[in-house]
């Protein structure tokens, strides 16, 4: 009995043991839930995009026609046939469609039905008048004389003749073939001068020319064009061309170093590249190809995962935006695919720069222009002419990106395109002016296809409305939506906090003209600035400028629970703006527009009390400014406050304000995880000093 209560006692041991262990596992990965969510999008997303990726070789040697030969000299690693050019592919086949067989068809059962027809008609016709049986006959045979004649070689059906092209068709009748001259068949335009003349001699008498009408009704086409013989004939004699025009074998000289690529060489290397690009490959090779795609495929979007965590942090922890920004890039590397599996020399008619345009919209240029740069550069190894076609989509992304400042504003959208697609007239002339040595043989379809390009770049304002409803994300389009004052939550802004309603207005305006002159997103900075003081809605009296008498409810608390209070503002500023589904990218205004700055006067307020006190209870949480944007906010929003404090306003005074707020928060490091420069924050010092001298300007005091 106690060995068996030993082994019960054992056992609940070991699944207590158990339990732990698995209650440990579920909430490590309940913690991490984020990270696994990424390592499996990054593991599915590498995957997809080397299954797209083509299975062959990859030939190591790149050349330019007209350019030197810059590696060692080149020997044929194996037998490969030279393949003939395109050109002269396309003379061969028109060569064979001018010589090709035409096959027209003889229907002997029409003829017979003819001739039957006729001598019937003719003899019921003649046994009602009084000629003799003599010229009875000679009328007769003289139809049947007409008929063989006309039917010898066959009467061709009028829509049968458009279709003679050769000087001379082939004639099926039955299982014979007869090639003849086209002028030997009788055509409906000559049988009424041939019946005419075959008759005899003119005036016709009565029984002749009832003769002539019946041969004429009863006459029926019975050559047709064989359209479907025809057909098989040329493409049989198609399926005969010759794709090679000779053989080289291993080992053979291809090329010295330092060799003009042109001519025989040329058409050698291009053979041999397609020769590496379409080679059936064992299953070892294989392996080898698909694991050296994963391995480089793998390093790229890890690159992008890297910039994201280093550079992009909140982007980073969203696992939608990341998701988002995956989707896109195979998106992308799809249509590519999609495009060359089809036809090559369409590739430049997909509109690969909406990926930056895209991304710019939702997130910001940087981004864009990275994700953008990996993903040509893992086109390269599905596109012919890798190099051509990465330079010139790099140089159109970069333009892009410099290009479009504010995608809301279509005239901007449509000038960008502009620009696009003339950097690439200019980039595909360059290259061809180097290749071809000359500007004579442009090919002008290539600019058809930049023109189409940049009219199909116009399709990303649709495309942007279709992601925001799929991720839920926001474009300035949206942004103009949302900073529209008589939207709900900033009516109730304006209905229980007026004052601080005309002071966001007062920030926006400011944040605003700031924007432009940096060139930083002022849509989204004005639509941040309405919103950013969301939260004293919840204790709107305590805020200097909600106050209408001269009751502070600040003095009835002690310093560190006002400056609960006005800390609070930022918390439920959150709260109420993701309980009103604003977007993300507005609620990042609201956390950073203080960063971790001091509530200075409770922060003095409680040092000169001389309690003990801990400084962090006076500290905004944050976290700092992360872009252009919000540090421009951080700066309107302290300055306009601290405009209101100034008793006689003048110009020596707000520019002091100015320095004075802008250089303490640059002190206090607000500003080191925003991408602005000195530069740019000289520029917003200028304007917010010119803005308020015009906000506070003094009037002239008129006369009573």
């Amino acid at each position: 009995m106690s060995a068996i209560n030993e082994c019960n006692i054992i056992n609940c041991y070991f699944w207590s043991a158990n339990k732990d262990l698995v209650k440990k596992l579920i909430n490590k990965l309940l913690v991490n839930h984020s990270l696994i969510y990424k390592l499996f999008l990054y593991i599915i997303t590498v995957i997809l995009v080397v299954y797209l990726f083509p299975k062959g070789g990859q030939f190591k040697f790149e050349f330019q026609k007209g350019k030197p030969w810059q590696y060692e000299n080149y020997y044929s690693p194996f037998d490969f046939s030279i393949k003939k050019s395109n050109e002269e592919i396309a003379a061969e086949k028109l060569r064979i469609k001018e010589n090709s067989k035409q096959f027209f068809e003889y229907n002997e059962e029409v003829v017979l039905n003819v001739k039957k027809n006729t001598s019937e008609k003719i003899l019921e016709f003649l046994s009602s008048t009084n000629l003799s049986n003599q010229n009875k006959n000679k009328l007769l045979q003289k139809s049947n004389d007409i008929l063989n004649e006309i039917y010898e070689y066959g009467y061709l059906d009028p829509l049968s003749e458009q279709k003679i092209e050769n000087v001379e068709i082939t004639l099926r009748r039955g299982n014979s073939i007869q090639n003849i001259q086209p002028n030997k068949l009788f055509k409906a335009s000559q049988i009424a001068a041939f019946l005419n003349t075959k008759f005899g001699n003119q005036p016709f008498s009565k029984e002749e020319k009832s003769v002539l009408t019946i041969i004429s009704n009863e006459l029926k086409p019975n050559v047709t064009f064989d359209e479907n013989f025809t057909q098989k004939a040329y493409e049989e004699n198609l399926s005969q061309i010759s794709y090679t025009k000779g053989l080289v074998a291993e080992k053979e000289r291809i090329i010295f170093k330092g060799d003009i690529v042109e001519g025989e060489k040329l058409v050698k290397l291009n053979s041999l590249k397609s020769e590496f690009d379409s080679q059936v490959w064992s299953k070892s090779n294989s392996n080898w190809i698909v694991l050296g795609y994963t391995l480089l495929v793998a390093l790229s979007f890890l690159m992008l995962m890297l910039f994201l965590r280093k550079y992009r942090l909140d982007i980073f922890e969203n696992n939608n935006k990341v998701t988002f920004i995956f989707f896109n890039m195979i998106l992308v590397i799809l249509l590519i695919t999609l495009i060359v599996k089809y036809d090559a020399k369409f590739i430049y008619v997909a509109p690969i720069v909406i990926l930056p345009l895209v991304l710019k919209a939702f997130f910001d240029s940087r981004l864009g222009l990275f994700a953008h740069t990996l993903t040509v550069l893992l086109l390269g190894f599905i596109v012919p002419n890798s190099f051509e076609f990465v330079f010139l989509q790099i140089i159109a992304g970069i333009v892009t990106i410099l290009t479009i400042s504010e995608l809301n504003k279509r005239a901007n959208l449509f000038l960008s395109v502009l620009q696009i697609t003339f950097v690439y007239f200019v980039a595909y002339f360059a290259f061809s002016v180097i290749q071809e040595g000359n500007a004579q043989n442009l090919n002008y379809e290539k600019l058809t296809y930049f023109a189409m390009n940049g009219a199909a770049t116009l399709f990303v304002l649709p495309l942007i409305y279709i992601f925001e409803k799929l991720f839920g994300l926001v474009s300035d389009e949206s942004l103009k939506e949302l900073s529209n004052s008589n939207s709900k939550l900033l009516r109730e802004l304006a209905e229980k906090a007026p004052g601080t309603f005309q002071h966001s207005l007062q920030v926006a305006n400011l944040a605003e003209a700031c924007a432009i002159e940096i060139n930083a997103n002022s849509m989204l900075v004005r639509t941040g600035a309405l919103y950013h003081d969301i939260g004293k809605i919840e204790n709107p009296m305590y805020f200097t400028e909600n106050q209408v008498t001269n009751v502070n409810p600040h003095n009835e608390l002690e310093p560190t629970d006002s400056a609960k209070i006005i800390i609070d503002h930022i918390i439920n500023g959150v709260e109420i703006a993701k309980k009103n589904h604003i977007p993300d990218r507005i609620i990042d205004f609201i956390r950073t527009h203080h960063g971790t700055t001091l509530v200075y006067y409770f922060f003095k307020k409680e040092e000169l009390s001389g309690n003990v006190f801990a400084e962090s209870n006076f500290h905004y949480p944050g976290p700092i400014p992360f872009s252009k944007e919000t540090a421009i906010l951080m700066m309107c929003d302290s300055v306009e406050a601290a405009s209101k404090s100034i008793k006689e306003p003048s110009a020596k005074a707000f520019d002091d304000l100015v320095e004075k707020i802008v250089n303490k928060q640059m002190d206090d490091g607000q500003f080191m995880n925003a991408d602005i420069t000195f530069k740019e924050l000289q520029t917003i010092k200028k304007v917010l000093k010119k803005k308020l001298k015009n906000i506070y300007h003094l009037r002239i005091e008129y006369p009573e």
